[in-house]
């Protein structure tokens, strides 16, 4: 018995492939091996049913983890899930491609009979990553994006035929995309061999898209980023993604464009929700005796902060309402400025003389209580021991 091929090889693609990938080189492989198109080559068929199998494994989450984890074992008897296995699934592969949802199938896209018609097909959504400074967070933003959207072809006017071929209704199941076989007292049905289920095809597949019937071509859109959006939001463009194949009909619509904002780390300051916090250094003079220091603002602008006298280093100042925009409001959050007290280096010798002036009039010990308080602590535990 021959031994099966590896699905991705089937499909000319890569283990680590995506969906999209799968799907495209699906269709033309589809497209080059249809029999229909290939009546002197006696083994179209198999060729086709080959790609379609290996498709309807790899089109699928669970079971491309279990192929990947296991390869053929993983589907019984040499995969796939025995001789059906390429077609009992083949009107959810066709209904992947045109973005339906529960079955359909070409005959649902471009009205082939016996399909149940023509059904809504909705685009594909999208997903843009932006990344915006701190400053734009607080302030908003509009700007102009290009984003890749996928566009009925020009070539072929949306239908996925090449000019002058057309759309043919298929003579093995008459348009309906299945065929019916008698097994003992059974009556099997499965979607046609010949369409794979699409009561149609096309016999001659355009050249500027390959038969998808779409293009992707970049648009430039207009986004307005709302003043205190944070990292992680989630701003919605609704019908501003892929547009929906033509032949899916009137009454089918674009997908939505998600833009995914992240807040690009600061200099200066870190955020929690509306609030600002950051640091400050802060002479130790200026703490013991008192005095101000100004520090820059999210706006842009400075403030003047007024630094108690005797101020400690981890002593935080709260400045209201310099914090950040609070989304749809336009309230602010506060900043909260934490001190860090600079010890003095460097000094010249008036410096050291006064210092040391400061020192012998006892400054060490009845200016620093937490000092003193460590130091009696020191003590005790010493006494302690000798006791």
């Amino acid at each position: 018995m021959a031994t099966k091929r590896d699905y991705y090889e089937v499909l000319g693609c890569v283990k680590t492939a995506d969906g999209k990938t799968l799907k495209t080189a699906y269709r033309k492989l589809a497209m080059e091996f249809h029999p229909d198109r290939n009546p002197d080559n006696p083994n179209a068929e198999a060729q086709f049913k080959e790609i379609n199998e290996a498709y309807s494994i790899l089109s699928d989450d669970q079971k491309r983890a279990a192929y990947d984890r296991m390869g053929h074992s993983a589907f019984g008897q040499g995969g796939g899930g025995g001789q059906g296995a390429g077609f009992h699934d083949f009107s959810d592969i066709f209904s992947q491609i045109f973005g339906q949802q529960g079955g359909g199938g070409f005959g649902d896209v471009f009205g082939g009979g016996g399909r149940g018609g023509r059904r809504e097909v909705r685009g594909s959504d999208l997903r843009y990553e932006m990344e915006i400074s701190l400053e734009e967070a607080f302030a908003g933003k509009d700007l102009e994006i290009k984003v890749p959207i996928s566009e009925d072809c020009h070539g072929c006017d949306g239908t996925g035929a090449a000019e002058g071929a057309e759309v043919e209704t298929c003579s093995t199941c008459a348009g309906q995309g299945k065929v019916r076989t008698q097994q003992g007292f059974f009556t099997m049905e499965r979607p046609c061999p010949r369409c794979g289920g699409q009561g149609e095809y096309v016999s001659d597949p355009c050249r500027t898209c390959d038969g998808t019937a779409q293009v992707r071509v970049e648009t430039t859109l207009e986004v307005n980023i709302p003043a205190g959006v944070e990292d992680g939001t989630r701003i919605r463009l609704s019908g501003q993604g892929d547009a929906a194949p033509k032949a899916a009909g009137p009454g089918s619509t674009r997908g939505d464009l998600y833009i995914f904002i992240s807040v690009a780390p600061h200099d200066l300051f870190e955020r929690d929700g509306a609030n600002l916090f950051c640091q400050t250094h802060v002479p130790m003079t200026c703490a013991a005796l008192g005095g101000e220091v100004e520090i820059p603002t999210i706006d842009g602008g400075r403030t003047k902060v007024k630094i108690p006298h005797g101020s400690q280093s981890g002593r935080r100042m709260r400045l209201r309402g310099k914090g950040m925009s609070a989304l749809r409001s336009n309230m602010r959050g506060d900043m909260y400025v934490e001190l860090t007290v600079e010890t003095p280096s460097g000094l010249n010798a008036r410096q050291r003389e006064l210092l040391e002036e400061f020192r012998k009039e006892g400054g060490d010990e009845s200016c620093s209580p937490a000092s003193s308080g460590f130091l009696d602590k020191a003590k005790r535990f010493w006494d302690d021991l000798v006791d």
